[in-house]
């Protein structure tokens, strides 16, 4: 019988791993409960945040819910013992609800089960069975979560693709951008405010861009208030496209580009992933002198900003705004002036295969220019790619004057580059009445050489026939004129012709090339230029500029020459100019790589030489300053063998609220101060908050009562009184890494998680809030009837839910309390395992790093 029982007893018995807990103190008894890590599973259940990777291909980091895995069914077996093949033993599944497996791109609709559920259902899913096949491993030393699931349930594979899912339409809030510039001189003074403002309310965009200028020369004044543009603007997510209600441009890439007021619903490139698409414009140029560069499209400024003698390179215009031609003008403080045009067509319309590229109009033609009419239009493009890597386009314009049609047809030709060409036929009616009908043929070629260091960025050529007109054109309600503008010289200020338009001059040939050659250790080389020549007249426009640069031991130096000339207006100018830049700490310090300011201090030196023997030569000293390098400076001094001596000197500050800057010049017959500042301003739910300038798409970052806190990889950005901050220029349609650098924080201040992941719209503003804790540091040992308490207990200090272990000496490090509160203690899970604990820190405790005391209860 005692054989029997035996026999039962060890037929019946399993062997089990069991820690002692007395090892982890002198009594066992003193030890918080510790069953949950005796079964082996490893980990404990809850949130992590963790890199989540998805067939190998990374998705986003993010706090992933992670629950204890349950004993499997016969079925689920196997999925359990390939987990634990994979290395995976902490006995945790990921908590993947309907909101994320759509947020990974898997198609739900495959499975019935999943039909009934609202996407933000809190309800954690058994993927691995709705999903045969799909796995999970949990890499807990690296908190990297790999998921594995068939590609067949995949929306969408392609590299960089976001699911929409994933995309955030941001906050309700008004926007407000500015930017105003004074110039006081010996003769005279003038301002310019360029306001941006919007409204936000949920996926619609509102806008409106205006400007005020004022000008006072000897008691000449000029006040001009100008409404430059008003829209608004949503997302079409279905239709991966953009419906804009108002004030707008057209692509310009098939037909030349036109601003109007209007509907226009067309195709979201950015909606695509970086793999599927893009260009963007850039202006170059060489300034004789410090020069205010202006650059107008449409008639309406889009850019101004001042930059120095010599070679210049402008490559940040907004490609929303910068499409079609750009009359770039270039004014030196001596009074000379360049003007040109920088035509912009985007590179061949190539699509891939089975994509589809459109954009209908319809509107009033709006320009900026005087002596216009504003006809209504319509316009459709449509541009399809097929296999063997063609593309056909085409499309339409129609008005009451003006009919035209295109089409066209694009190839990659594989190690030949590729290349586009189309066919416009126009029928117009101009300002005299007179009918005309013509052809325009366009060609487009874009091609790197990349075994050669060549790059052909664009190479295009259209000749158009005797009667061939666009409608911008069209539109003039006269055949010929002059624009005027006012400007400065060493005169003072004059109502000068800014270009020039001669309807009975039609276009004929226009050429425009963009090439760079790479030269290895030597340097590189680069021609950009366009050439423009009109039926029954002999001269044409043109601009040219070639140039090279190189370095050597860490000076670079540069040698540009341009040459530009306009139909109807009197300048013509060559400009030849060679730069200098020596970092001064690479020969004063070249043992040592930190220098505090010397880092970043430059020497520089430029000589310029123009069409009239005009020769000036500049040499100064820029630099930045701070610890974020945020405060800029340069003093410059010229030579001009025709006006003599003058110099600048300048100072520039970006802070969290904005930037501002200050300049003094001089010459022989004038001194000015310039001052310029700007910033945004947004009004959300939460108060006002002031910022650097915004862009399109903007992040607001909420860390309550962390003040003073840096955003990583933002120049000046940092959180104001209340832990609110903006960081412009996010980007839309893709994941932006929004991260607080925790070294900036204060001794009683604490962040849980200091990066955060948002995918924001065009336009929106994405709110990203940090948890935070503001308070105390405090080391406290807990003891419960004069006995320190268990080690393990878990200690969690009300209202604040700051929470900490229990060491082995009943002592708990907690942050962000408060001076005095309640502390609620478990550490088993019997109601006589548990407790509440009232606290006063001494005075004085929050002044202390870390402050300590002793609660006996």
């Amino acid at each position: 019988m005692s054989a029997l029982a035996l026999a039962i007893i060890a037929g019946c018995a399993q062997g089990a791993d069991w820690f002692n807990p007395a090892f982890l103190s002198g009594n066992g008894q003193e030890v918080a409960d510790l069953s949950r890590f005796e079964s082996g599973a490893g980990q404990a259940p809850g949130v992590y945040r963790v890199d989540v990777w998805l067939n190998d291909r990374f998705i986003t980091t993010h706090s992933v819910r992670f629950e204890a895995e349950k004993p499997p069914l016969a079925s689920e077996k196997t999925s359990q013992e390939k987990t634990k093949a994979n290395g995976d033993n902490t006995g945790l599944v990921p908590c993947l609800t309907l909101k994320w497996l759509k947020r990974l791109g898997i198609n739900s609709q495959q499975v019935a089960a999943l039909q009934n559920l609202h996407d933000d259902d809190p309800q954690c899913l058994d993927f691995r069975t709705l999903f045969p096949g799909a796995q999970s491993y949990y890499d807990f030393s690296t908190q990297r979560l790999n998921l594995s699931f068939p590609q067949a349930v995949i929306r969408n594979s392609v590299e960089g693709y976001i699911p929409p899912a994933e995309w955030d339409e941001g906050i309700n809030a008004a926007l407000l951008n500015y930017t105003l510039n004074g110039d006081q001189g010996t003769g005279g003074k003038n301002y310019f405010l360029n306001l941006n403002g919007g409204l936000n309310l949920g996926p619609w965009r509102l806008r409106h861009n205006a400007s005020w200028s004022y000008s006072d020369y000897q008691g000449h004044r000029s006040n001009r208030w100008q409404n430059i543009s008003t829209f608004i603007q949503r997302a079409v997510v279905p239709l991966k496209s953009e419906l804009v209600i108002g004030d707008s441009n057209s692509d310009g890439a098939i037909f030349d580009s036109l601003g109007f007021r209007g509907v226009r619903l067309f195709t979201s490139d950015p909606m695509y992933p970086d793999s599927q698409q893009g260009y963007a414009p850039t202006v170059r140029g060489v300034a004789s002198g410090r020069s205010k560069v202006t650059i107008r499209q449409n008639g309406y400024v889009i850019y101004q900003d001042t930059v120095q003698a010599g070679a210049f390179e402008i490559s940040d215009l907004n490609p929303t705004s910068a499409s079609g031609d750009l009359d770039v003008t270039v004014e030196s403080d001596a009074g000379d002036v360049q003007h040109y045009t920088v035509p912009y067509s985007t590179v061949p319309l190539l699509q891939r295969e089975g994509r589809i590229k459109y954009e209908l109009i319809a509107g009033r033609y709006r320009s900026g220019a005087q002596g216009k009419n504003a006809p209504v239009f319509l316009q459709g493009t449509l541009a399809r790619g097929f296999s063997g890597g063609y593309t056909l386009y085409g499309g339409t314009q129609q008005a009451n004057r003006y009919q035209s049609l295109v089409a066209g047809i694009g190839q990659n030709l594989g190690n030949w580059g590729a290349v586009s060409a189309d066919l416009t036929s126009a029928w117009s009616r101009l300002a005299d009445n007179s009918r005309h009908q013509g052809q325009s043929l366009r060609f487009l070629y874009n091609k790197s050489l990349n075994s050669l260091g060549t790059n052909f960025q664009l190479l295009g050529y259209r000749y158009s026939t005797r009667g061939f007109y666009t409608l911008d054109e069209v539109a003039w309600n006269a055949m010929e004129g002059y624009q005027y503008a006012w400007k400065e010289d060493d005169e003072g200020y004059n109502y000068a012709p800014q270009s020039y338009h001669n309807l009975r001059r039609s276009r004929k040939g226009r050429f425009q090339v963009n090439i760079s050659q790479q030269l290895g250790k030597l340097g590189s080389l680069y021609l950009s230029g366009s050439q423009q020549t009109y039926w029954n007249y002999a001269g044409k426009d043109q601009w040219y500029q070639a140039g090279f640069s190189s370095d050597w031991h860490g000076i670079s130096y540069n040698l540009s020459y341009a040459v530009s000339h306009s139909t109807g207006l009197a300048e013509n100018s060559r400009l030849l100019s060679i730069n200098l830049s020596i970092p001064l700490n690479h020969f004063l310090f070249p043992d040592s790589s930190e220098h505090g300011a010397m880092d970043s201090m430059y020497a520089t030196a430029q000589t310029t030489r123009d069409q009239d023997g005009v020769t000036r030569m500049q040499t100064g000293v820029s630099g930045s300053l701070l610890k974020s390098h945020n405060l800029n400076y340069s003093v410059m001094q010229e030579h001009s063998n025709r006006t003599g001596n003058s110099g600048t000197a300048s100072a520039s500050l970006r802070g969290g609220y904005g930037q501002g800057s200050a300049a003094y010049s001089y010459s022989r017959h004038n001194h000015h101060i310039n001052w310029s500042l700007s910033g945004g301003i947004v009004a959300h739910a939460n108060g006002l908050t002031f910022s650097q300038e915004l862009g399109d798409t903007n992040v607001l970052i909420k860390a309550p009562g962390a003040k003073d806190v840096r955003v990583e990889n933002a120049n000046g950005v940092k959180t104001d009184w209340r832990g609110y901050t903006v960081l412009p220029y996010a980007m839309m349609y893709r994941r932006n890494r929004v991260a607080l650098d925790v070294n900036s924080l204060d001794m009683h201040t604490e962040v849980d998680d200091n990066v955060k992941s948002v995918v924001p719209t065009l336009g929106a503003l994405v709110r990203v809030v940090y948890g935070t804790h503001t308070g105390v540091r405090a080391l406290l040992t807990l003891l419960h009837h004069g006995r320190p308490l268990p080690f393990g207990a878990v200690v969690t200090e009300k209202p604040s839910g700051a929470s900490g272990i229990v060491n082995e000496s009943g002592q708990v490090y907690l942050t962000g309390i408060a001076l005095s509160g309640q502390l609620e203690v478990v550490w088993g899970q019997g109601p006589a395992e548990r407790c509440n604990m009232t606290y006063q820190l001494p005075a004085g405790s929050e002044k202390k790093a870390v402050a300590q005391m002793t609660i006996n209860e």
